[in-house]
């Protein structure tokens, strides 16, 4: 199967090819109709994540929100069958530990990052290996597309969780998005599907009016004046919740500096070898109006049919938000734009 297979980091991907892979007794194999191409693809192919013992392997298939049709299954496998139409979550759980069997597969002792590690190659390619697959394998509702699902990709599901479980945001809520990027694009949208008001900020015109698009009720360039200041204003003392969505550290503080009081921060963006995975932070203010810093990964897949569902009814459309689709020869190409924060909102690989 034709494949595009990290070989060096920051270098172009190798589009070659490769083994088809073979089916586990407990997973499935997934034809690929549409891949999500996300900053954390990005983060991978320039080699980050060092310091967290995170590194991708090299020699090896990147990509991480596929969609597609099943086509084999192992004999151990119950609820899934061939020609099923699944979405499949990057954090895959083992479907047995008590943080699986309690709701959170996302942080599974014994999981695997689909297309950050050598057991979970990844799905810039024809196929992909889905293990597990009773617990992994999330059937698509009828009439939702595999390239809406991919533009879903982590991001969606990352900026769900974030909000809906982690800030447990609510209607009226001031929600402030920092970094408008493809899950940035996806909490905007999020926010105001859960009744927030959102103020979106970013350093491009052209990602702003897409978060205008998405459902933004203000639109801050982070280029021009204190952007915590510029929050308070017009929130009118704060935000309730704030998204740092780029994992730089300015925004990653700009983030914790425009909440309100008992406000809350969630994580979301992964940071640069600049700052390698170290923050400082005002932790007096903190701990002087109680504020909360949480962390957000990925979603249970537990609860991916509370999104599905809110797709299927309309509440969401992450189609609105694909900017690009591309093939598999031109991946490296948008990988290389994401260094130069060139992309097009969500930009979505199709088969």
């Amino acid at each position: 199967m034709n494949a595009a297979v990290l070989r060096e980091y920051g270098e172009p991907l190798d589009v070659t090819d490769v083994p088809a892979p073979e089916c586990a007794p407990h997973g499935v194999v997934v034809d690929v109709e549409a891949c999500g191409i996300c900053r954390s693809d990005w983060h991978a192919w320039m080699g980050h994540g060092e310091w967290a013992d995170d590194q991708a392997p090299t020699d090896f298939v990147l990509g991480h929100e596929p969609a597609g049709t099943v086509v084999a299954v192992g004999d151990r496998v119950e609820s899934v069958r061939e020609g099923d139409r699944v979405a499949v979550p990057f954090n895959l759980g083992c479907g047995a530990c008590g943080e699986c069997l309690n709701g959170h597969g996302n942080t599974c002792t014994d999981g695997l990052a689909l297309g950050f590690e050598r057991e979970a190659p990844g799905a810039f390619a024809e196929r992909v290996h889905v293990p597990h697959a009773d617990y992994n394998a999330m059937p698509l509702p009828e009439g939702v597309a595999p390239r809406d699902v991919a533009a879903l990709g982590c991001r969606f599901m990352t900026a769900f969780h974030a909000l809906a479980h982690r800030a447990d945001v609510d209607g009226g809520d001031w929600v402030a998005v920092h970094g408008c990027g493809g899950v940035g694009l996806s909490a905007v949208h999020i926010a105001d599907a859960l009744g927030a008001r959102v103020a979106a900020v970013d350093v491009s015109t052209d990602a702003l009016d897409r978060a205008r698009d998405a459902g933004a009720d203000v639109t801050i360039d982070g280029r021009g004046a204190a952007v915590p200041d510029e929050i308070e204003s017009v929130t009118g003392g704060g935000a309730d919740v704030s998204m740092d969505a780029l994992g730089r550290a300015e925004t990653c503080r700009n983030s914790v500096d425009c909440l309100r009081v008992r406000g809350t921060h969630v994580q979301v963006g992964l940071t640069t070898d600049a700052e390698q995975g170290e923050v400082s932070l005002p932790t007096d203010v903190m701990t002087r109006w109680e504020l909360d810093f949480v962390g957000a990964r990925g979603m249970p897949p537990t609860r991916y049919d509370e999104l599905l569902g809110l797709i299927e009814a309309g509440d969401l459309d992450p189609a609105s938000l694909v900017g690009r689709e591309v093939g598999l020869d031109e991946v490296s190409d948008r990988l290389a734009a994401m260094t130069r924060y060139e992309t097009e909102g969500v930009e979505v690989l199709t088969f």
